[in-house]
């Protein structure tokens, strides 16, 4: 097959590499609008660091000549036996709305040339019935081509495919999770089910209801829903977890302690709280299903819950210093997770908002960005052994769980929003947690 891949990103390019090394006879080419990116790519490097496995496999397939990368859909796009795109959407942060610009124009140049017999899949996280409703009038319009049972030799299949793996980790979550695909047609269902089915292989797993490995979900409708429904779950249940947190702050109760007690039996599975929630998927995607069911008000309670974290965590050591005017406090973590070079929907941006509302001189700290990066982000870097006030752990990086008092001279509070740091290395200083139980002064 030649297939074909749109968008070389942190989620797009380690697809092209597991396409290419599924078959050698395989032609895979991955379009890209960064001329940086394809450089990369062409010469068998990774373009971004931090994805098991990418560095070797591209090492080993460019020279192979089994992937190649381009700028040109004229040349990645005619001809393909398959073309899946995984072009970012994003999310208006004030108003909660979808973005399309960015698929609508790569939309746009792969409808220019396309040709008949291609399969198209999106694996972008869509609202629900966006495959139908906006991606297939756009393909046909700009192609001449339709989308329909017939279209054998003439037309085209798209169908939707969620993509479910987690950076880092991409090829390890590809084994391991079933492929969940929804068509507009069942032969184009069809033809999507083999094309995935050739290209991935799956780990056993006898925890699932049937066989692990290709789903089909019946309708686009419902693999758009799927990853919706799969990734809301999780906001909601941390914003649950929050909740409950904060009402154990208050009455002074361990909520860790409460929900390992209620986990260990199996018809509680509650999340863990915590100053933020972050990152390209939960976030998000509640706020694309809100686009289309605005009814769902436990989506919209739980987004709200969450966003408020942050100011949440300053408000608690607000309230045990007194004030925070003119003090110097740290955050620990511009990522939004630990071991993540990334700050999307990062809970820093508000962490560090709250405080400079409240007059404190901020400064962030993070062991995967040097100074230029942190300060091209507008703030002031922080390093381990300068004085500080104050620290407020908002990524769980592993490196926060050795740090102590001493890394923190004249430290007067610690608020651990990630309950990573080691109590025992902050001894005489207060230490915060959220859920924690931790007592405030009356």
């Amino acid at each position: 097959m030649k297939i074909a891949v749109v968008a070389l990103g942190k989620i797009g390019l380690p697809l092209a590499v597991q396409f290419a090394d599924a078959d050698p006879s395989h032609e895979v080419v991955g379009v890209d609008v960064s001329r940086r990116v394809v450089d990369a790519v062409n010469a068998g490097q990774e373009p971004f660091p931090g994805e098991a496995e990418l560095a070797d496999k591209l090492a080993e397939l460019v020279p192979a000549g089994r992937l190649r990368a381009t700028t040109d859909y004229g040349d990645a796009i005619p001809g393909a036996d398959a073309v899946v795109l995984v072009v970012p959407l994003f999310v208006d942060e004030a108003t909660g709305a979808p973005d399309f610009g960015w698929m609508d124009e790569a939309t746009r140049s792969l409808a220019q040339h396309l040709t008949p017999g291609t399969l198209v899949s999106y694996e972008t996280t869509l609202p629900v019935g966006t495959t139908r409703t906006r991606w297939k009038p756009m393909l046909e319009e700009i192609s001449g081509l339709s989308e329909s049972p017939d279209t054998g030799s003439d037309g085209f299949w798209l169908v939707f495919s969620p993509e479910r793996v987690l950076t880092g980790r991409v090829f390890a979550d590809l084994r391991r999770y079933p492929k969940l695909v929804g068509g507009l047609t069942p032969e184009g269902t069809a033809r999507a089910v083999q094309f995935y089915e050739s290209v991935l292989e799956f780990d056993t797993r006898l925890d699932l209801p049937r066989p692990n490995g290709v789903w089909d979900l019946g309708s686009a409708e419902a693999a758009e829903m799927a990853k919706l429904a799969e990734t809301t779950y999780r906001d909601v249940n941390i914003g649950l977890a929050n909740q409950f947190a904060r009402f154990a702050d208050t009455v002074g109760i361990d909520v860790h302690r409460v929900i390992e007690a209620c986990n260990s039996q199996p018809y509680s599975h509650i999340h863990t709280p915590g100053i933020a929630v972050g990152g390209h998927c939960i976030p998000v995607y509640p706020r694309l299903y809100l686009s289309t069911d605005a009814d769902a008000t436990v989506v919209r309670s739980a987004r709200e819950a969450n966003a408020a974290m942050p100011e949440y965590a300053v408000a608690r050591a607000e309230a045990l210093l007194g004030s925070l005017e003119g003090l110097r406090v740290v955050v620990l973590g511009a990522s939004y997770r630990g071991r993540v070079k990334e700050t999307a929907f990062s809970g820093v941006f508000a962490t560090v908002g709250a405080l400079r509302s409240r007059g404190a001189e901020v400064l962030v700290h993070d062991p995967m960005y040097d100074d230029d990066e942190l300060a091209a982000l507008g703030w002031t870097p922080y390093h381990l052994g300068e004085p500080a006030d104050v620290a407020i752990v908002q990524a769980d990086h592993p490196e926060y769980t050795r740090i102590s008092s001493d890394d923190l001279p004249g430290l007067r509070l610690l608020l651990d929003g990630r309950r990573v740091t080691d109590p025992d290395r902050f001894t005489g200083v207060p230490r915060l947690t959220i859920g924690g139980g931790d007592p405030l002064p009356a």
